[in-house]
């Protein structure tokens, strides 16, 4: 671990410098949306997608469309979850019961989480860091189930899909840096009341904390999607385009006849 410490450079730490700018973005959005109204709001939204957008400029192209499925995906499951079966509500709830910085922020999380997991400060430390996160986890989704004010049942269920994620996930130090940002986002969101849990879920059966300690473990289905269907909609769009360029240039260099004519 001495030596491990001993290595890290200023490079290493610069390579998470933009998770970090994420994080402190996110916390101002947060704390704005605290006070203002529903202008106040919209405002944010249009300032979140533009640094989303600055940010994913000179991204790598399977990262811009693995933040593009989270952000469609996500948005589906807030208006699911949200206006239409109240799992959780927002302060203001916006356009259709959801703050328009909400679905920009859900790329930025994933952003962050990437950043960070892909890292060479991540890698120089992975074990440590995957243990951590089980373990820490862990102790989370216990005092959620046990000394929790609002039991936290559903916390405890996505608790054990983050330990999946992590065994057998296949970039397991991205879940690590979602368990960092969602936890975060969540504990910070909940306490300065942008957004509340349920007490039950809408059966009414399983309980939920709020926020829930396994939060994590639940957007770890959105890194997931991400994860394995961004690169097969690369491909695809890259046989799209290589075969659309030969249709072209077939149109346009039309075989020549014999007596000089062009024709098919």
């Amino acid at each position: 671990m001495k030596s491990e410490l001993k290595s890290i450079t200023g490079a290493d730490v610069r390579q998470v410098m933009p998770a970090l700018a994420v994080m402190g973005w996110v916390t101002i959005v947060l704390a704005l949306d605290h006070f203002c109204a529903q202008l106040g709001q919209l405002v944010l939204g249009v300032a979140t997608w533009m640094v989303l957008g600055f940010l994913l400029w000179r991204s790598p192209r399977l990262l811009r469309v693995q933040v593009g499925i989270v952000v469609v995906f996500a948005t589906v499951i807030e208006y699911v979850f949200s206006p239409l079966l109240d799992v959780y509500t927002y302060r203001l709830g916006g356009v259709f019961g959801v703050p328009s910085f909400v679905p920009p922020g859900h790329g930025l999380v994933y952003f962050a989480a990437v950043t960070l997991g892909t890292s060479t400060l991540f890698r120089s430390f992975r074990k440590p860091l995957i243990i951590g996160c089980i373990v820490i986890g862990g102790l989370y989704s216990m005092w959620g189930v046990f000394l929790s004010p609002q039991s936290d049942a559903l916390g405890a269920f996505w608790y054990g899909c983050l330990v999946l994620f992590l065994i057998f996930g296949k970039q397991q130090l991205v879940y690590v840096g979602a368990f960092l940002v969602v936890t975060y986002l969540e504990l910070v969101g909940t306490y300065w009341g942008v957004w509340r849990w349920s007490t039950v879920d809408p059966t009414g059966v399983i309980s939920i904390g709020n926020p829930p300690s396994g939060a994590a473990g639940g957007y770890g289905w959105f890194d997931l999607a991400a994860i394995t269907f961004a690169p097969g909609l690369v491909r695809r769009w890259d046989l799209w385009r290589g075969g659309r360029k030969n249709s072209e240039r077939v149109g346009v260099e039309q075989p020549v006849r014999g007596d000089g004519t062009t024709g098919h």
